[in-house]
């Protein structure tokens, strides 16, 4: 036999290999109970998170978190990735905290880091700790203050209300100083907002010009069918979930609960989020990947807070069964978090899409930048008896298509 024939013969046994451990994998996937999944989801959320609150907790996170960056970083990121991972993981883990601790293994384990989350709270905010964050130097600062402000208004009963007065304090004088940052003309308007929306629930003085000009522009950049630009021009990213329609949601909610007035703009804004998180949940392949397009690549499975978002509101699309989305989130954060090289040897997560990929980091990203991926976990706010945790797996949109399976044909929105 010739080599080339040999080489070929080789090359079909290592596809029908492949084959065999993806379609192995994938009957492991649709085994695994609801319970099953659940406990995945949480333990992925303290694998991600572990390394960052237990240093800053002990007040050594700028002692013992590296600093990677792409080979094109821009700069030092050593002096906005702290604030970058904090930040990031307290806005994703925040709906799982604010479920508060109970007598369950599950509810034990919440008590142990609702009470890390403080301590962290009050190191990242205290001028004379060793961990106090920068929330004034460069731009930077004020994206991180504002999912540090999201994460507070997402689990105010757990994260805000026990704070001492002095630790309070130092959180507004905080996210207070991080308007001395202008925004770029984009969806970082959201951050201003954001800052301000925590100011509005939890202090009596907000800037509502950067309150409401950001809200103001999203409306003119709204292009239609669940889609914002990112600034005046589209993007084909997930900035829409990533930032954008979490962010404009979260704000809002803030201030209907102030003025009943703004309830209209609130559910325009839902339908649309609910609208966009249909797409993403048809975006996710049989096998749990996505396409890799755009931006920030390196945020992981953070590009799906949008659905994880919708869903822990139950603002899911009636044809959308809240199983078949837990179904398909497990299947892809299986996939991204149990790839070689998502973790360097001490835990800490690394610069990639699916496992350890420098390259694909644009400048602005650093090893705190990749703690955005905890926003795939939102979903752990609603409980263990809601029909997302309980129903049994259901094979989400891409998965019955590819199967043969009938759907019903799918519809754009009018506003």
């Amino acid at each position: 036999m010739k080599h080339k024939e040999i080489r070929k013969l080789l090359i079909i046994a290592v596809l029908f290999l492949n084959s065999l451990n993806f379609y192995a994998q994938n009957n492991k996937l649709q085994e695994a109970t609801p319970q099953e999944v659940r406990d995945f989801f949480v333990k992925s959320l303290i694998k991600i998170g572990d390394p960052v609150l237990n240093a800053l907790s002990k007040n050594e996170l700028k002692k013992t978190m590296p600093v990677e960056r792409s080979p094109g970083a821009w700069d030092d990121r050593t002096h906005v990735t702290y604030l970058e991972a904090f930040g990031r993981l307290l806005s994703g883990m925040a709906p799982w905290l604010e479920l508060g601790p109970d007598d369950t293994v599950e509810g034990k384990l919440r008590a142990r880091y609702i009470e890390l989350a403080r301590k962290c709270i009050h190191n990242a905010t205290n001028p004379q700790s060793p961990d106090f964050m920068n929330f004034t130097k460069d731009g930077q600062p004020l994206v991180d203050a504002a999912f540090l402000a999201q994460g507070l208004i997402r689990a105010p009963k757990q994260l805000w209300e026990p704070l001492d007065k002095t630790t309070k304090a130092n959180v507004i004088k905080a996210l207070k100083s991080s308007r001395v940052i202008k925004p770029y003309y984009s969806n970082w308007l959201l951050f201003s907002g954001m800052v301000e929306a925590a100011l509005v629930k939890f202090d009596a003085g907000p800037d509502y010009m950067r309150l409401d000009y950001p809200l103001n522009k999203h409306k003119e950049w709204y292009l239609g069918d669940g889609m914002y630009g990112d600034g005046p021009d589209f993007h084909w990213d997930y900035y829409n979930s990533f930032v954008i329609q979490p962010m404009i949601l979260d704000i809002l909610k803030v201030l209907v609960e102030k003025d009943e007035r703004i309830k209209k703009d609130y559910s325009i804004a839902l339908k649309r989020a609910s609208r966009y998180a249909a797409i993403q949940e048809r975006l996710i392949s049989p096998d749990g990947t996505y396409p890799p397009i755009g931006r920030s690549l390196a945020y992981r499975f953070g590009a799906f807070q949008a659905l994880s978002q919708i869903a822990l509101w139950k603002e899911l699309p009636e044809d959308i069964k809240p199983a078949q989305v837990r179904s398909a989130l497990y299947a892809m954060i299986y996939n991204q978090i149990n790839a070689e090289g998502t973790f360097n040897e001490n835990g800490w997560l690394q610069i990639g899409l699916y496992g350890h990929q420098p390259d694909i980091g644009e400048g602005y990203i650093s090893t705190g930048s990749l703690y955005l991926c905890s926003e795939a976990f939102l979903v752990l706010g609603l409980s263990k008896e809601d029909p997302f945790w309980s129903a049994p797996y259901e094979p989400w949109t891409q998965k019955k298509i590819w199967s043969g399976q009938d759907i019903k044909i799918d519809h754009a929105i009018r506003n």
